[in-house]
Formats: structure tokens, sequence, C-alpha cells
């Protein structure tokens, strides 16, 4: 080979290198802004705007490694209570079985609390709010305070991590005089079992408003699960009657609370995630489907004439994103990406919260669900 071809070679080697160095920084960068994403750790007063990773004595996750909770101190007097989902586990099967089921570490989750309802969006009507926010990765729908010890050992404390970083942190929100409490997917299931808890944390707020995000799952052994699994308290297993957790939680809390708690669920109308756990709990394998997402469809159609007749004055809004064009199958979740998205009516799922909690209290997208 002469001289100028072997230059000629060196040069577009080292063009390769550049460009693999180039990518690898990217996705490095890419990384650090997202699944890599740490924030830093509360010392001091908080600075107002800004987030932080909030270590809490005697917390951990399933497997015992470090857990924390995440805050962000508003300029208002108003607060959210944010539970992040992730997964569930309802068996000692699904518990020993870990990441298949849920997420059982922090690991990408810090990230997620500057998207969708806690970005700073200047279209977020939330955006001044304090945050503070539930990271989830105990299985046990935030709500479990027991240990179990099978074949190996797993946390299911999302209780205990939940109450013991409220308490922490509430002293940097004062007394606020509006609370919204919501959560998605296993974070919505939370919400409905403890914004009761909540409420009462929170004593000097007035305007109090619950919003669930695509949480329906049956299972008649809901009760059994919080009960001998994740060991959650009795007040919240208690309610637990039916195959429907979220709607004993909600039906529930407004038994107690009336109408001093506006309650708001939101649904994509064929979750394609919610289905596949549903196809487990029935069949013992996950599968979304055509058929799958009819049966879901058909439930989520029982479950929201449920809350309504349970619960007068609900908020309801059924969405339609990311839909499938053979399955029509949908999107799992909305308030951490999609929220300002205006999906049904000309209406966002932020404005939709926004109005409840200002007193106008609405219901769209039940034209989907075929009413």
């Amino acid at each position: 080979m002469g001289k100028k071809k072997r230059g000629k070679v060196k040069t577009v080697l080292l063009i390769i290198a550049c460009v693999i160095v180039a990518l690898a920084v990217g996705v490095f960068a890419l990384l650090k802004m997202t699944f890599l994403k740490s924030f830093p750790k509360l010392t001091g007063e908080p600075e107002i705007g800004k987030w932080y990773n909030v270590a809490v004595e005697g917390t951990q996750s399933s497997d015992g490694s470090e857990w924390h909770g995440i805050f962000k101190k508003g300029t208002e007097n108003k607060v959210v209570v944010y539970f992040f989902g992730g997964g569930v586990s309802i068996t000692p099967e699904t518990s020993e079985s870990g990441t298949i089921f849920y997420a059982t570490t922090m690991q990408a989750q810090d990230f997620v609390a500057e998207g969708g309802i806690g970005s700073n969006a200047e279209n977020n009507p939330f955006k001044d709010w304090s945050f503070i926010v539930i990271p989830y990765a105990t299985g046990d729908f935030h709500s479990g305070t027991g240990v179990y010890a099978g074949n190996k050992t797993v946390y299911h404390t999302g209780y205990s991590n939940y109450a013991a970083f409220v308490e922490q942190i509430k002293p940097y929100v004062g007394e606020p005089d509006t609370l919204l409490v919501t959560g998605f997917s296993a974070g919505g299931f939370g919400t409905s079992l403890l914004a009761d808890d909540v409420i009462d944390r929170f004593p000097s707020a007035e305007n109090i408003t619950v919003c669930v995000d695509s949480s329906l799952l049956l299972y008649d052994g809901w009760h059994e699960t919080a009960v001998n699994l994740w060991q959650s308290p009795k007040e919240i297993s208690d309610r637990l009657t039916t195959d429907n957790l979220v709607l004993d939680s909600l039906t529930a809390l407004h038994e107690k609370r009336g109408d001093s708690v506006k309650i708001l669920f939101d649904c994509s109308y064929r979750d394609d995630t919610l289905m596949q756990y549903q196809s487990y709990i029935n069949t013992g394998k996950m599968d979304k489907t055509k058929a799958l997402g009819d049966q879901f469809q058909a439930d989520l159609s029982e479950m929201v004439a449920g809350l309504q007749e349970n619960i007068p004055g609900v908020g309801i809004y059924i969405w339609n994103y990311g839909e499938d064009p053979e399955t029509h199958n949908t999107q799992h979740t909305i308030i951490s990406g999609n929220v300002f998205d205006k999906l049904e009516d000309g209406v966002s799922v932020a404005e939709w919260i926004y109005a409840a909690v200002n007193g106008d209290v609405q219901t769209h997208g039940l034209a989907l669900l075929g009413q």
C-alpha cells in the first residue's frame, strides 16, 4: 500500500474515531440529562425553584438499597404531593421476580420529576407550586410497611418511606392553603390509597384536589395482598372490599371527606400497559392484544360508571393518545409527559386538573367509552 493510500485510510479511520467519540459524548450527555440525572442533595434551606434529592434515614428500596425523596420549593403557598409509578407485586412469586413486575431501585427516576406536571413550561399552571415527589421502588403502591422474606428479602416499605419523607420535608412548605394529591400508574393507585393520609398531614389546606392517573386493575386478592404481603396500615387495607382497589379507595375518601375534596380520574381508553398486568392477573401471562383492549375498554367503562354513581361530582377525563392502528390500544399514563396536549374537547389534562383546583370539575372523553 502506497504512502498516499495509507494516509487516506488513516484519515478515514480518524474521522470514524471522531464520529464515534462524538456520538459517545452525545449519548452520555443525553443519559446525564435523563436516566443518569441526579439532583443535588438538600442541605440547609432549599433555593426556590430548584429540585433536590432528599435523603431520609431508615428508608430503602425493595432490594435494600438507597431510597430518597425529591423536592422543589415553589413561590406559591400551594403543594403537590406526587406519587411515581413503576409496576406492582401482588404475590410472593412477583415479589421474588423483581424487575419483571416492578421498579426495584431508584435508578432513572429523578429526571421524571422535571417532566409533565412538574415541568417549568410557561403553560404549566403548577410550575410555581411546591412539589413533594414520592419515587417508587417498593412494588406496593406506596402502601407497605413490611418485609417479605422468601427465597430473597424484599422490602415492601413504600408507606414507611412516604410517611418519613413527608414529615421530614413539611417544615419547608409551611402551611399550604391548597393541596393537590396525584400520581400516575402505580402512583395513581398509591394516590387513591394514601390521599386521606396525605390530607391529614396538611391540615391547613382547605382547597384539596385528588387526581388518579391511569390506574385500573381488577383483582380479587387486593385485601389479602395489602394485609399479608405489603403489610399496609389497617386503615388502608380495610377499605379494599372488592376487586377494584381504586374504586374502593376513592369511594371511601368521598364518604369520609364529602365535597371538601374534589376527586378526579383519568385514563387512556385502551391502556396497553394496564391490560398487560390485567392479562397476567387473569392468565399468568402478560399480553396486549386487540381482544384484551376490548376487555379493558369495557372494564374502564364499568369503572367510570361506578365512580359516577358513588361520587357525585367526580371529574373524569378519558383520552386517546398513541393509538396502535391495528389493535387500537393506547399509551399508558399522561401527567408525567403529555399533560399539556389538548387530547379531548380542546382541553389538556393539565387544564382539566387546574380547573378542578379552581372549583370547576369537568368531564371529558366519555364518547371513547360509548357513553
